[in-house]
């Protein structure tokens, strides 16, 4: 009951984005920030779902992504509580990074299944290269079974 109340409180401050948050010095462009908050998600998933990777690599996401937009922690921080200010804005930016990962997992799932299917193709051209040798070194020995059989009949009859 008190997170509600408490998160009504929130939004009800930043639906008076003009009164309450000014524009940062440094406003770091919309799309830009797109690209920020997809990243990170990014990263967070990552961090989640196999944080050995991020150790391994010596990956600190918010690190990473600061270095990367070539920003800082406060300039992200004010750049984020304007654009969290415009409630309806942020949640259509929000919308459109979710969008944007389910269309790349879409992406990545094709090229996975294509390269699955290369993957068997290559298998299967691979067992049929093994048969066919197989079959050619029955056959050799089948010639010389024969061929040895030709040749003790030919010297049983001398």
């Amino acid at each position: 009951m008190k997170k509600g109340i408490s998160l009504l409180a929130i939004l009800a401050l930043l639906g008076c984005k003009e009164d309450l948050v000014k524009k940062p010095e440094h406003l770091i462009e919309k799309s830009k920030m797109m690209d920020i908050m997809y990243d990170l998600a990014l990263l967070e998933a990552v961090k989640y779902q196999n944080p050995a990777v991020l150790d391994y690599n010596q990956i600190r996401p918010k690190q990473f992504i600061y270095k990367k937009y070539k920003i800082d922690s406060l300039q992200f921080a004010q750049n984020n509580i304007y654009y969290a200010a415009d409630y309806k804005n942020y949640k259509i930016m929000f919308e459109s990074v979710v969008k944007r990962i389910a269309n790349e997992k879409k992406r990545v799932n094709s090229v996975i299944k294509l390269e699955e299917k290369k993957d068997k193709i290559r298998i299967d051209k691979l067992k049929k290269k093994s048969q066919l040798a197989k079959k050619s070194k029955d056959s050799i020995a089948t010639l010389k079974t024969k061929k040895g059989s030709y040749m003790e009949l030919k010297e049983w009859k001398h």
